[in-house]
């Protein structure tokens, strides 16, 4: 019956064509940097209620052909030491930067760095979202990427999208990057 179950399954992703790539994202930052309203905005729910996220959520979504299935984990500092927990199998990287607390560049910058050592994201790529770029106190992402000397990250693809995540700019741009990265990783 298995073995039935199994042919029948494998003659309809024929029919319908290629089977959807599923990838594993992993979605970090700080607290208050909009992780949990960039993830509901990407799956077409409401932010107008968002509270902080106490363990993690988890998403999928949909974009260009390709199910990412994504991992949103708090970023309160007594969570932070379980991240590295999460990393097995990652597919690529989020991590989101609040554009405007300036007061946490040098936090998160250590928490971004601490992070791409890890051995389970060794030539993993990664995508900053610079968020809240809706703000008139945002630092723009040039200013960001040069703060947090992504230049040096030589192993990997990596990318900083500007955005705001209330209202969806720069979202799409993000996502495109991730699919087009992953499809040319693949080959």
């Amino acid at each position: 019956l298995y073995l039935l179950i199994q042919g029948l399954f494998s003659v309809l992703q024929k029919l319908k064509g290629a089977p959807e790539q599923e990838l594993r994202i992993v979605l970090l930052g700080l607290d208050n940097a909009g992780k949990t309203t960039l993830l509901k905005k990407l799956a077409s729910e409401d932010v107008s209620t968002i509270t902080p996220t106490q363990g993690f959520n988890i998403k999928s979504v949909a974009s260009n052909g390709m199910k990412l299935n994504v991992w949103d984990i708090g970023g309160q500092r007594k969570i932070r030491p379980f991240w590295k927990k999460y990393l097995e199998n990652t597919d690529l990287l989020i991590y989101v930067i609040d554009s405007a607390d300036k007061k946490r560049f040098e936090e998160t910058g250590q928490e971004l760095s601490d992070l791409i050592e890890e051995d389970n994201l060794k030539a993993v790529p990664v995508l900053i979202f610079a968020n809240k770029q809706d703000l008139v106190t945002a630092a723009p992402a040039s200013e960001i990427a040069e703060g947090l000397n992504l230049h040096t990250y030589r192993d990997r693809e990596w990318q900083i999208q500007a955005c705001a995540a209330l209202s969806g700019e720069g979202l799409q741009d993000g996502m495109n990057w991730i699919c087009n990265t992953i499809v040319n990783k693949k080959k």
